[in-house]
Order: C-alpha cells, then sequence, then structure tokens
C-alpha cells in the first residue's frame, strides 16, 4: 500500500506553506522591495561613475593681486637728507609723473648752502695756489738736475728740490680730496627736492613730518605705480602643489566679481577668468602653504580693468591639474592623512641637564624631555 500524502510534503521544488495559515498570509512589505531594488540599481550604477565618469583634479588656493615686477609695486618715497618738510607740492590721490616734485625739505641750518659754496670757492682757491707751486718746484727740480749735472748744484739742493714736489703733491691731492667732500655734501643738500621715481598715483602721505625733523630715509608718501603688470599670487595646500606644473590652466575669481564656479566641471562656470600657471616656490612659506604665481592667459578674455581689480585684491583660484576618474580622485582625497609631529616651543640648551619643552599638538600638553637626549642620543622620560 502506498504511503500517505505528507501536506508538508516539497512540491514542485518548493515548500508548501498551507499548512501554516499565519506564515503563508506573512509577504514582504513594499518598502523593503522598493529599498531593496533602489539599493540592487544604486550600487551599479555608483560604480559606473566612480569609474567611467570623468573629473578635473583642482588645487584650490586663495591670495591677492601683486605687482610681478618689484618696480611697479607699491613704493616709500623718503627723505634723502635730514632736515624739516618745507612745502608739499602734492596731495592724496593726486596722479604725478616721474621727476614731479612731492615736497622740499630744508635744512636747519638756512645758511648751510651758502657756507659750503664759499669753502667750495675757497678750497679751489687753495687747488690753484697748490697748482701754481708744483709747476714752480719742477721748474726748479729741472733747474737744479741740469746744474747738478754740471757739478755747479750740490746733490743736497737737488734731492731737496725733488722732496718739495712730492710734498707739494700730496697737498695736492689732499686739496682735491677736501673738495671732493664738499662736493658731495652740496649735491645732497641739492636733493631737498623729492620728487616722484616713476608715474603713479599718491597713495598716501606723513603729513606729520611737516611739523617734526625728518632723517634721512624716513618714509613722505607712498606712491602707487601706475601700468603694474599684475599676476594673482595663490597659496595652495602641499597635498596639491606635487601635481601642480607651470603653464596649467586656472580658473580665477576676483573678490567683488559675480561669479561661479563648479569644482570639476570648469566648462559650466561663470564669471570666472583664465590664467595659467606662472611659477611655483620651491619651499613653503611660514604657514605650509606654497606660493604660486598666475599670469593671464593669452588668447582668452582679459582680466578686469585695474579700477576695478586693484593691486592687493583678494582672489580665489582652482589650478586645473589632470583629468582622471571620479574613483581616482576620492581615493587620492581620502589618503590624506597628514601626520602630526610634536612641534619644539623652546629647544634649551643644547648641552646639560636642562629640561626641553615640546608640545604635543594630538593631547595639547608640553612634554618634557631630559636635556641628555642631543648629547647623548638617548630619549628622554616622558613626563
Amino acid at each position: 500500500m502506498a504511503p500517505a500524502e505528507n501536506p508538508l510534503a516539497i512540491r514542485s521544488g518548493h515548500h508548501d506553506l498551507t499548512a501554516f495559515r499565519t506564515l503563508s498570509t506573512l509577504k514582504v512589505p513594499r518598502t523593503t522591495r522598493t529599498l531593496g531594488r533602489m539599493i540592487a540599481v544604486t550600487i551599479p550604477l555608483l560604480l559606473v561613475v566612480l569609474f567611467l565618469v570623468k573629473w578635473v583634479q583642482t588645487a584650490p588656493g586663495r591670495g591677492e593681486v601683486i605687482a610681478l615686477n618689484p618696480e611697479d609695486r607699491v613704493q616709500l618715497v623718503t627723505a634723502l637728507v635730514p632736515g624739516r618738510v618745507e612745502r608739499w607740492y602734492v596731495s592724496d590721490g593726486q596722479q604725478v609723473k616721474k621727476g614731479d616734485p612731492i615736497a622740499r625739505i630744508i635744512d636747519n641750518d638756512p645758511n648751510l648752502l651758502r657756507s659750503l659754496a664759499a669753502e667750495r670757492d675757497q678750497v679751489n682757491a687753495q687747488i690753484s695756489a697748490a697748482e701754481q707751486a708744483m709747476t714752480t718746484a719742477r721748474l726748479d727740480v729741472n733747474r737744479f738736475s741740469q746744474l747738478y749735472a754740471e757739478g755747479l748744484a750740490a746733490r743736497r739742493d737737488f734731492e731737496s728740490a725733488q722732496i718739495k714736489v712730492a710734498e707739494l703733491n700730496a697737498k695736492l691731492a689732499e686739496t682735491r680730496a677736501k673738495l671732493n667732500k664738499v662736493d658731495i655734501a652740496l649735491s645732497r643738500q641739492s636733493a631737498q627736492l623729492v620728487t616722484a621715481p616713476r608715474d603713479g598715483r599718491i597713495q598716501s602721505l606723513n603729513t606729520a613730518a611737516g611739523g617734526t625733523l625728518v632723517s634721512a630715509g624716513d618714509m613722505l608718501a607712498t606712491l602707487a605705480p601706475d601700468n603694474a603688470r599684475r599676476v594673482v599670487e595663490l597659496m595652495v595646500d602641499g597635498r596639491d602643489v606635487a601635481l601642480v606644473r607651470k603653464g596649467q590652466p586656472v580658473r580665477l575669481h576676483f573678490e567683488g566679481w559675480p561669479a561661479i564656479q563648479f569644482s570639476g566641471w570648469p566648462s559650466v562656470a561663470q564669471g570666472m577668468f583664465d590664467g595659467r600657471v606662472l611659477a611655483i616656490d620651491p619651499s613653503a612659506q611660514t604657514n605650509g602653504l606654497f606660493r604660486v604665481l598666475v599670469e593671464p592667459m593669452p588668447g582668452k578674455p582679459a582680466w578686469p580693468d585695474e579700477n576695478y581689480i586693484r593691486l592687493s585684491s583678494k582672489v580665489r583660484g582652482w589650478i586645473q591639474m589632470e583629468t582622471v576618474t571620479i574613483g581616482y580622485e576620492l581615493w587620492r582625497q581620502l589618503n590624506d592623512f597628514p601626520l602630526e609631529f610634536p612641534t619644539p616651543v623652546d629647544p634649551g640648551p643644547r648641552k646639560g641637564t636642562a629640561n626641553k619643552a615640546l608640545y604635543d599638538k594630538s593631547s595639547g600638553k608640553a612634554v618634557k624631555s631630559n636635556g641628555y637626549d642631543s648629547e647623548y642620543g638617548g630619549s628622554g622620560d616622558e613626563k
């Protein structure tokens, strides 16, 4: 006889749940099914995006507009001689040309120039007298030389004439040196009129110098030159500077100029200006950032006029580097884990048992080490 049919038997490879009424009524929630489908679609799509979609690597930086030529940068007009400012020829914001007078300085002694001129005349007279005496002494040397050769004069007389010529020659040289000193003093006093070193605009005046004494080298005015060749100075993080190369394109956003930038997709940016990397500093600044100079990109729209973008205006820039996949760029960003080392606060003496204080950034506490560390190469005990 055939065995009875078991209601829990497997039918067509599936479990028969008709005997379990509660279990047969359970269904997977629609939300769970929808979420599962979304995950199943999103993961492959995300993989496609990470490994197929291209991304332009960018190195962001902040900086300012500067003049490339040092002569085009803001210059300090200083006093060349000590004295007192007698008159100002310019005012703040005034446009000047090269050689235009800015201020006149007078000496404390109003008769100094007259005294120097009289001293110069006196020295010139002494030089004329010394030259005449030299001419006469040389004639005496020639005459005594001829008489000594004929036996009509003693050798002592001939030698005395030669010694006199040498003494007069030394005196003449000393007098000429004195004349040079007087001429230098006169030329310095002639520099009492301070002039503009080049074309530009007076940015500010040290008006306090008008009522006080000034020394040589004191600042009188600040001059901003015209027609400066402008470049942008960007400060870039050391993580990105290794990928920066000369000639790479740069997108710039000037302060006060409406713009929008999408990092990675420069084609959709608006209100941005183009530049290219001109130079990269070989060493970092004190804050750990590297300076990158950016010049205008040839063949692209020019930067705003200097009436809108002036020197020292703030700038944000994005240096465009290589084109890579989004996954590679994410990997590069996530692998940036700079190590933190203790920063020495006071190195202390190099020898002896004096303690050295180190500041640990991670703990925010000072760590003391024995002074024998630097002398013997040992490691001090932390306290």
